[in-house]
């Protein structure tokens, strides 16, 4: 089958570009391009953003685009585009709306009829899932957990019986407690990956188990931010009949998490998985 580039920059198109996580040689001859002939780049950082753009001499306006000015900034990005401008939207590193404001801003242009493409590049999680010596046929993206104990306790007590790998990230100052965390929801024999340093000099790439894990890091100052790939439960999740959840009204469902101590939007996504609907449609039902 004949395959065809697409390398043109379309105007009033957002284009979300994957940036190095780690080793500026990994960001792509299509992705350099596209960041030369945009009107302008979105940028999680612009700070960060400049210095990649430097090193391959690369000059554009840039714009600050992050999780505390979204709100004012998405609607502003959204009309320069539909005036016709096109737009780069890039994070520190990996793949943007992944896990990042970025997401809000792809949902407002598929609001308002604006184009969206991507250019496909490096992405932390996906490198530490593929790297970790787990299954790898199915996994689940978890990214950061609440920083508040309580909602972190609860969160992870919805995911005791998740039979795929998960991905989560963490920042090396929280990392001892996170893993604690883990060991008490998943037991300290569980199997985890640490993955650390991605496609950089010092790359660090630990499998153990999470008791483990945490008797390395008593001993051992943890540098640099995380990846933890984290194996599924053995054991087989009860059948949605046992559930006795599902038997509530969808607002009480959602409220026994909330009670638990998870933030609303959280409750409605895990009362969504249980009842197997998307959030989406959980969320509609809610606010008839």
């Amino acid at each position: 089958m004949q395959q065809t580039e697409k390398n043109q920059i379309e105007q009033g198109t957002l284009y979300l570009v994957a940036t190095p996580i780690g080793n500026l040689a990994d960001l792509s001859e299509r992705a350099k391009k596209v960041l030369n002939g945009v009107d302008f780049i979105a940028a999680e950082d612009t700070r960060n953003t400049a210095r990649l753009l430097a090193a391959f001499e690369i000059s554009k306006p840039l714009l600050s685009y992050h999780d505390h000015n979204r709100r004012e900034r998405g609607p502003e990005i959204v009309a320069r585009l539909q005036a016709g401008e096109a737009c780069a939207l890039v994070t520190d590193a990996g793949m943007p709306a992944i896990s990042d404001p970025g997401e809000d801003l792809v949902k407002l242009c598929a609001e308002a009829g604006v184009p969206v493409t991507a250019v496909p590049g490096p992405s932390a999680g996906i490198t530490a899932l593929a790297l970790s010596g787990l299954p790898t046929a199915r996994f689940c993206f978890e990214g950061f957990l609440p920083r508040e104990k309580k909602e972190r306790r609860a969160h992870l007590s919805t995911l005791a019986g998740e039979q795929r790998t998960m991905i989560f990230h963490e920042a090396p100052h929280r990392l001892r407690e996170t893993l604690a965390a883990l060991a008490e929801a998943f037991g300290e024999a569980r199997d985890i990956a640490l993955c650390r340093e991605l496609t950089k000099r010092n790359e660090e790439i630990l499998r153990t188990t999470l008791s483990g894990a945490i008797t390395h890091y008593t001993e051992t100052e943890p540098r640099g931010e995380y990846v933890l790939i984290v194996a599924g439960t053995a054991e087989a999740p009860a059948a949605a009949s046992e559930n006795p959840l599902l038997s509530l009204p969808p607002e009480a469902h959602v409220a026994y998490y909330e009670k638990q101590g998870m933030a609303r939007m959280n409750a409605i996504k895990q009362a969504a998985r249980d009842r197997g609907m998307a959030k989406n449609e959980l969320y509609r039902l809610l606010h008839r």
